[in-house]
């Protein structure tokens, strides 16, 4: 243990005499990182995918589609972006308020940035060490460990923590519409690393009337996307490991749980697979709707009224996401006014990933903190504010020994009141 504490400590005081030299403040030396990045991927394309499903059973497809090709386009833009953002000063005009300061640039102080394996012990040693930045993702849980342990340095973080995603589902009149919500509900919890991503859907609210042709739709495109035996299809991923599988297999364990399940339920130790699983109204305070599922287990919950949503949602934990179909105009707007959530889909599921204009991040217990694109940038980096000012024109209604002139001064330049001010100076303003 001491050993590798020493190690992490002589690899951190490595780190920062990187960073001290200037060496990383260069745009080019930065470009030539990514660069590189961009280079390792390309070449062991192959490799990734042959370890992920080695490890997850995951398709070639989908591990380009989730993984390898989010990881590459990112670094194409950043170095495409990178002589806009990269240490370049914005100048900001100053007002009279602030005494005739000439400009304010701003500078990006970017840290290094350097990459670490371990296990628990390993994280834990980290974070005993003093740090600029962490950037954490997982569970809210660890979560909390993590901010536990960088306040005691007053080190800021950035925590991507999921947790429970809601799917709204409105009444969708045309049968298009439905069939394509469907698919893509699926495709945000079982088509996408078989629900074990931060933010797949967790649970569909819809209302009753609807609940059980709903079901039918989702049976009906299970089956089409893998086949009548989930478990020979070489479409859908395994369960990361034992640990996960038994986690799942206790929350279906349950009793009330167990008697919900309308599609599905199929357990496979030896291979960690779960087939994709269905529940109708499980018991709200059961772990299965208190707890992220993280999974391939989708809870239906029904209400009388799809409005009740979102008092639904708002009844618990902020979540990562929320993913609502409809096309009502006003439903929308009563969403968007009426929830907090790190991101807000309409009509789709898992799209927001693609996008790296978009800033990703949770609120309250699903995160704090953004990135992706150039959010990535800035989580990084501290803008550091620098004043300029010449030694003329010194103004000496700032300073003592206060008077009614100087009080009356500085009411009017506060308010940026040019025209009394001058008055006031040349003597015609009482």
């Amino acid at each position: 243990m001491a050993a590798a504490m020493g190690e992490i400590e002589d690899k951190l005081a490595e780190l920062r005499q990187t960073f001290r030299s200037g060496i990383t403040k260069s745009v080019a030396w930065r470009k030539n990182q990514l660069r590189a990045l961009i280079e390792l991927l390309q070449d062991n394309e192959d490799k990734i995918f042959k370890a992920l499903h080695q490890d997850l059973g995951k398709h070639p497809v989908e591990t380009y589609r989730d993984e390898a090709n989010l990881a590459l386009e990112p670094l194409i833009g950043a170095i495409a972006a990178g002589n806009t953002v990269m240490l370049k000063p914005s100048e900001l005009a100053v007002e009279c308020a602030s005494f005739l300061a000439e400009t304010i640039p701003l500078y990006l102080d970017c840290k290094a940035i350097k990459v670490t394996n371990g296990g628990v012990d390993v994280c834990e040693q980290l974070l005993q060490q003093k740090w600029n930045k962490i950037f954490f993702t997982g569970s809210p849980r660890v979560g909390s460990i993590v901010m536990s342990a960088a306040a005691k340095h007053l080190t800021p973080v950035t925590l991507e923590l999921g947790g429970k995603c809601p799917a709204i589902l409105d009444t969708l009149s045309s049968p298009l519409d439905i069939k394509v919500t469907v698919k893509r509900i699926i495709g945000g919890k079982f088509a996408s690393c078989n629900g074990q991503v931060c933010i797949g859907v967790d649970y569909i609210l819809v209302e009753k009337k609807f609940a059980a042709t709903l079901i039918e739709l989702l049976k009906t495109t299970i089956k089409k996307f893998y086949g009548e035996n989930p478990k020979d299809s070489k479409s859908i991923s395994r369960i990361i490991n034992e640990y996960h599988f038994e986690r799942l297999r206790k929350l279906l364990e349950d009793p009330l749980v167990a008697d919900a399940i309308v599609h599905g339920g199929l357990l496979d130790k030896e291979n960690l697979f779960i087939e994709p699983t269905i529940l109708l109204d499980p018991p709200l305070d059961a772990e299965i709707m208190t707890e992220e599922i993280f999974g391939p287990i989708l809870p239906i919950i029904t209400l009388n009224n799809i409005q009740e949503s979102i008092e639904f949602i708002n009844s618990r934990p902020k979540p990562l996401v929320i993913y609502a179909f409809t096309k009502d105009e006003t439903f929308k707007k009563q969403i968007v006014s009426g929830t907090s959530s790190g991101s807000l889909i309409f009509n789709d599921t898992l799209v927001q990933q693609l996008c790296d204009v978009l800033p990703f991040g949770g609120v309250g217990q699903s995160g704090i903190g953004r990135y992706h694109g150039h959010y990535s940038f800035e989580t990084f980096s501290h803008e550091k504010a620098i004043m300029q000012r010449s030694f003329f024109l010194e103004l000496e209604p700032r300073y003592p020994p206060w008077n009614d002139f100087k009080m009356k001064f500085l009411r009017l330049a506060y308010d940026f009141d040019y025209f009394n001010l001058l008055l006031l100076l040349l003597g015609l303003k009482r």
